[in-house]
């Protein structure tokens, strides 16, 4: 079966560009005047630096970056679009700009060295990918059109910022995901550590015993304290401070679940979340390592740092993912050869028949008017006015909508982290509030589980996803950073809205 979080990115390979287009606000980079050389004439000097002087006047430059420049212009555009799309943004202005100019400086270097390296994306294929928008989008080119411009842009910037999202995405991918090499002793080490090897050998008698045959899956929950990666040493400290007095509350006479709902009403940027039962493959493995020696009820020994934030872990339970007595292989006669203990065992998951209908990104339609539609959907099938079915047929946006969002049945890791984890609360037959992942809003509804055996060659699919995730979240991040060291920036005045219109 093909997992479902391929079938995702299949069926939203273009509309997702239309998403990441409409947080995207920088242009392509710009030549920087270059000084001239000593007995020049001084009148070309002084008419370019008139030039460069009418370019500050009108655009307000920011900040210079290699050969290049962004505007303050581009970060009160960018700022515009966050908010049409109803996004939360902090409250501190100066804080919001600073955050806004670093993402668009590492735009902008990305830009650069993809031109560079040749990286291009031609007329033709632009056309094509925006014709594959418009068709997964059920709509005609010129009401595509006027829902962009509708959006406050012009198609042109619309195509430009599509290009550049789709240039930076081919060049992350040449120079990270594609150098990714994971090699057949790392998924049997992998699979050896969380199943049967020393990684099972060392987790300590937990709420559910853990069978000889079995993985061990743990159900956490986290209340987590965001921080901007590029945040001062102030904020961070001050993020940290939170997070360790949060923990010191937890240890207390407190349930851990109102102790998280209570600081996420006090401050919406804290989250609280529970993932539900995971393997350990399939836990981040900064919390893996957090929690590996602790039992059910117990919290991690101290504050999780990650580059997002601070993480507050516990151990909400733990039980064994192993088949049931009645599914485990009869006794081997006096003339078989016992098992050896290093042979891989198959393991029993439970997988989950569910259905959905998508809203995806895209431009003219908010969160706010998404989740204000799906909640009209969830109330007719909740009043037993509309069948589910019928309303995905008619209402969702991805290739499931013909089978009435059906999406077949799905194991553990199979599906991206926020839809699994909805969908794991929910019982038989009912239907989860609407749901926002990196591909829009969802309303999911269970039809049905069974148990079903994880074969060894599910093992090592899951592993070299395990694997490989985890390799690209440290190598994105590595690579990012390089660019960013790299990278000659000067920054002039991020402070100051643009004076004027380019």
């Amino acid at each position: 079966m093909m997992h479902s979080r391929i079938r995702f990115r299949q069926t939203l390979f273009a509309t997702i560009f239309l998403g990441l287009a409409c947080l995207s606000t920088f242009s392509f980079a710009q030549t920087a005047a270059v000084p001239k050389k000593a007995g020049a004439n001084s009148e070309s000097t002084s008419a370019n630096a008139s030039s460069e002087s009418k370019v500050r006047d009108i655009d307000g430059v920011a900040a210079v970056v290699n050969t290049g420049f962004i505007t303050r212009k581009e970060i009160d555009d960018r700022i515009a679009s966050l908010q049409k799309q109803g996004a939360k943004l902090p409250s501190d202005t100066a804080t919001l700009r600073k955050a806004i100019l670093d993402r668009l400086i590492i735009e902008k270097v990305q830009l650069q060295e993809a031109e560079q390296d040749g990286v291009t994306v031609s007329q033709k294929e632009l056309n094509k990918i925006i014709d594959d928008i418009i068709a997964r989008n059920k709509t005609t080119f010129a009401d595509f059109k006027a829902k962009v411009v509708a959006s406050g842009m012009s198609f042109d910037r619309y195509k430009e910022m599509l290009r550049n999202d789709i240039v930076m995405s081919r060049y992350r991918e040449r120079e990270v995901e594609s150098k990714i090499k994971i090699s057949d002793a790392e998924i049997d080490n992998f699979i050896a550590e969380q199943s049967m090897g020393k990684g099972a050998a060392a987790r300590p008698v937990s709420s559910s015993p853990v069978a000889a045959n079995g993985v061990d899956e743990i159900d956490i929950a986290q209340i987590f304290v965001p921080i901007d990666p590029n945040a001062g040493a102030g904020t961070q400290a001050e993020a940290k401070k939170k997070a360790e007095t949060l923990l010191r509350d937890a240890r207390g006479d407190v349930d851990f679940l109102k102790l998280g709902e209570m600081a996420s009403k006090e401050n919406p940027k804290i989250k609280f979340q529970e993932l539900g039962y995971r393997t350990p493959d399939r836990l981040p493995q900064l919390f893996y390592e957090a929690v590996r020696n602790i039992g059910g009820g117990q919290l991690a020994n101290n504050v999780v740092k990650s580059p997002a934030g601070y993480h507050v872990l516990k151990v909400l339970d733990r039980r064994s993912a192993s088949a049931p007595q009645s599914q485990q292989a009869p006794p081997q006669q006096p003339d078989q050869e016992p098992a050896t203990s290093g042979a891989p065992q198959n393991i029993m998951i439970t997988q989950t028949l569910s259905r959905h209908i998508l809203l995806k990104n895209r431009a003219g339609l908010s969160d706010q008017d998404a989740e204000r539609r799906l909640a009209g959907y969830r109330a007719q099938v909740v009043a037993k006015t509309a069948d589910f079915g019928d309303l995905a047929k008619k209402y969702s946006e991805d290739g499931s909508a013909a089978n009435g969002g059906n999406l077949g049945w799905m194991g553990p890791g199979e599906l991206v982290p926020e839809f699994e984890q909805a969908m794991n609360r929910l019982q038989i037959g009912e239907v989860s509030p609407p749901v926002k992942t990196e591909f829009g809003w969802h309303l999911i509804q269970v039809l049905e589980r069974r148990q079903a055996e994880l074969t060894t060659e599910k093992q090592r699919e899951f592993a070299k996803a395990a694997i490989r995730q985890r390799k690209f979240e440290q190598a994105y991040q590595d690579w990012l950073r390089q660019l960013r060291d790299s990278a000659t920036v000067k920054i002039l005045n991020v402070e100051d809205a643009a004076t004027g219109n380019r």
